[in-house]
């Protein structure tokens, strides 16, 4: 457990202030040890590789929690089910189910993220989501007691999650079906493939910037088409710019403040309600207070 600690070098955006405290548990049993010597007035957050989530240049108030490497491991149960660590990368799942001959995870090797970040917010791609794959999670709760939740009961739909937001997942429980490790490998490829050539994955960026609006809004479009229409691709604020390889991506261009950030997130929401009337939602978590710059 430390003190003021800087964020920014945990983000993929590189931006952000710092944590009032910043804890690491080593394991399940300490991590329960910890939450309930919080008091309820004291927020805590759950952060993971933060491939999706902007810190505000303010910091964080309370307590930033981030689960460590024992919280990564992958375990086969039975014939076709995986036990996965929350901290497991989301890449390191769809490799080990291949090696495992399981098919229904290859989607995870195109979300840069963690598998407690994609339970929260049920992460997809390429047609498939979390929540077609999971059975059940294991949550700690604010006073450290362990949850049992089936997917039943997580709420899910379209990058939504329904279960309580004071919840810390920890570990969740896959199933998959059997192919060949072939035809895994190749379908992984597919979309790594896909990924690196649609995508600005060597830029400082947080991944889609904005979840996909309603169709019937928007006509069937995309949010990259619809910001793409307004002008928005390039568009900048500062340090920051919407990627002109995938519009739907922020990108810090080396000097970005958090602010510059999430002002460009708003522009882009303005411009694209005036000129195409379509609403915009937020996909990546903001957290943390503004800085009061001069």
């Amino acid at each position: 457990m430390r003190e003021n600690i800087s964020l920014a070098p945990y983000t993929w955006f590189r931006v952000g202030g710092v944590a009032q405290v910043l804890f690491m548990p080593k394991d399940e049993a300490d991590l329960a040890l910890f939450l309930p010597q919080v008091p309820s007035n004291i927020p805590v957050q759950i952060l993971g590789v933060a491939s999706n989530t902007l810190v505000r240049d303010g910091g964080v108030p309370g307590v930033i929690i981030r689960l460590g490497p024992s919280f990564g491991k992958v375990e086969k149960v039975g014939d076709n089910m995986l036990r996965v660590g929350a901290a497991c990368l989301d890449n390191a799942l769809a490799k080990k189910a291949a090696k495992y001959g399981l098919t229904g995870m290859e989607f995870y090797a195109g979300i840069p993220g963690t598998i407690g970040g994609a339970l929260r917010m049920n992460a997809g791609c390429y047609g498939a989501e979390t929540k077609d794959i999971l059975i059940e999670c294991i949550a700690l709760d604010r006073r450290g007691q362990r949850r049992i939740i089936p997917v039943s009961e997580m709420g899910y739909r379209y990058r939504h999650c329904g279960a309580d937001a004071d919840l810390i997942f920890v570990e969740a429980l896959f199933q998959g079906e059997h192919a060949s490790h072939e035809n895994i490998l190749a379908r992984m490829d597919e979309i790594t493939k896909g990924r690196e050539q649609s995508q600005p994955i060597k830029e400082k960026t947080g991944g889609s910037t904005f979840k996909n609006p309603n169709p019937k809004m928007s006509n069937g479009r995309g949010a990259w088409q619809v910001i793409d229409a307004a002008g928005g691709r390039g568009f900048k604020v500062g340090g920051a710019q919407m990627s002109t390889k995938h519009c739907n991506f922020m990108i810090n261009t080396g000097d970005a403040s958090a602010k510059d950030l999430e002002g460009l997130g708003e522009k882009i929401r303005d411009m694209v309600r005036d000129t195409q009337d379509v609403e915009l939602e937020w996909e990546i978590k903001r957290i943390g207070i503004e800085a009061k710059h001069e």
